[in-house]
């Protein structure tokens, strides 16, 4: 099965409503940002598609979700890294953090898990390397601690100053690709020099 389809899979076996408030779910299938709370977004299904064909994770890879926010991009993540992978949403508001993992929980997929983003810390540097990393907030600039902690032959997708950027480390280099403008909430917690 190629990637599109795997995301597509993906997207049917994962479904939004699980992951929204209860008076938003009937608006789950609306290709908009959905308010989530604490001035957060659940973002439209377009975008988290192009995301993650950008991403292209494989199974039994392991994968950092920056952002997690209500769940819903953790559980597609772990949806695509099956049992043998293992994914990390982390996320900087804690009534998100106690929400998502719970709306996770309930997708039964103990590989996946959503803890709290450290202070000062983007990502996380102590479990890494990473194979992918998902950011789903907008970074003023490429953030090098991120890149760091992508494997060889990692790859991230995170928007970077209102564009969508694929970075892929290969060979002790990097390849930046855009691929299109969007609008996501900013980045918080970009400890100084990113």
């Amino acid at each position: 099965m190629d990637g599109d389809d795997r995301v597509t899979q993906a997207l049917d076996a994962v479904p939004r409503e699980a992951f929204l408030p209860p008076g938003a779910r009937s608006r789950a299938r609306d290709d908009v940002a959905i308010l989530i709370g604490q001035g957060q977004t659940c973002s439209q299904p377009s975008t988290v598609s192009a995301m993650l064909h950008l991403l292209d994770v494989r199974p039994g890879q392991r994968v950092l979700d920056i952002g997690s926010g209500s769940g819903w991009t953790t559980a597609l993540l772990a949806h695509l890294t099956g049992s043998g992978g293992r994914v990390l949403g982390v996320e900087l508001e804690p009534e998100l953090v106690r929400w998502g993992a719970a709306n996770l929980a309930r997708c039964r997929m103990p590989w996946a898990s959503i803890r709290p983003a450290l202070p000062g810390v983007l990502g996380d540097p102590d479990h890494g390397p990473w194979d992918r990393i998902l950011v789903s907030a907008a970074a003023p600039a490429l953030p090098q601690s991120l890149v760091d902690q992508l494997v060889e032959r990692g790859r991230m997708v995170v928007p970077v100053a209102g564009t969508l950027t694929l970075v892929v480390r290969e060979g002790g280099s990097l390849t930046t690709s855009s691929h299109g403008h969007y609008r996501f909430v900013p980045l918080r917690g970009v400890p100084p020099g990113g």
